[in-house]
């Protein structure tokens, strides 16, 4: 006689409804899913094992910016004049100036010049406009005077050394400065000034005009009008004459 095999079910063996469905066995573990934020799924299904959560990652700290160590107070510039060799005011003010550029000293340095004013002067019978330098052999430099400063000046060649008395560096008086800025500053707006080579007293020879060869005495010299007065003896009287500055050489 036989008996009914009664079949326990295993559900662990028993086909899920899903295997059911498609004819196929249900796994064990499936595949981690994603979450509609692109992170791991969080919860688990029934009969698939959960999945621990990947900790999202912490948000960036924001940059903190440098702190300013720049607390120094702002130079206090001064103008002070340098002895520097003559005829080569412009080359040393030039080699002063790249010094400085490359120590990194530019915030005690201001202006560097060279005065110079514009003069009209006569060569060959020729008039033309020429820039002379006011003061041979000096350059005027605005600066903070300190050990770094000194040294960047005085290691410069070409540089004898600061105007003053037992060494020491004197700062210019404010009228020299407007008087040297002024002539600095002007020379390319002002009209050229006149460079007359004689004095009044001065004995000369015309050399150009009705008077050519005639030989007098400056009586009157007029720079704003470019004139020489001379004083000539025409028929054994005395005669002033205007003569342009250009018509006249001292003898």
């Amino acid at each position: 006689m036989s008996h009914p095999t009664d079949e326990t079910s295993d559900p662990l063996t028993a086909p899920a409804p899903e295997a059911e469905a498609s004819g196929g066995p249900a796994s064990l573990f499936e595949v981690e899913e994603s979450a509609p934020d692109g992170g791991p799924a969080t919860l688990p299904r029934r009969g698939v094992a959960a999945v621990a959560l990947r900790p999202a990652p912490e948000p960036a700290a924001p940059p903190v910016a440098p702190a300013d160590d720049d607390d120094e107070p702002a130079p206090v510039l001064v103008w002070y004049v340098l002895k520097v060799q003559s005829s080569r005011e412009d080359t040393i003010r030039d080699a002063l100036e790249r010094r400085v550029k490359i120590q990194g000293l530019q915030r005690f340095f201001g202006r560097i010049v060279v005065p110079t004013e514009k003069i009209t002067e006569i060569r060959n019978n020729k008039k033309r406009i020429v820039e002379r330098k006011s003061y041979p052999g000096y350059i005027m430099v605005e600066m903070e005077l300190n050990e770094k400063t000194w040294f960047a000046v005085r290691e410069t060649p070409g540089v004898g050394d600061f105007v003053g008395a037992h060494g020491t560096p004197t700062k210019m008086t404010a009228e020299e400065v407007n008087k040297m800025l002024v002539i600095d500053d002007a020379k390319d707006v002002e009209e050229p000034k006149v460079h007359i080579d004689v004095e009044r007293g001065d004995r000369v020879k015309i050399k150009e005009g009705p008077f050519e060869n005639f030989e007098g005495t400056v009586e009157e010299v007029i720079p704003t009008r470019g004139l020489v007065k001379v004083m000539l003896i025409i028929f054994n009287r005395p005669t002033p004459v205007d003569l342009e500055y250009w018509q006249v050489e001292r003898i």
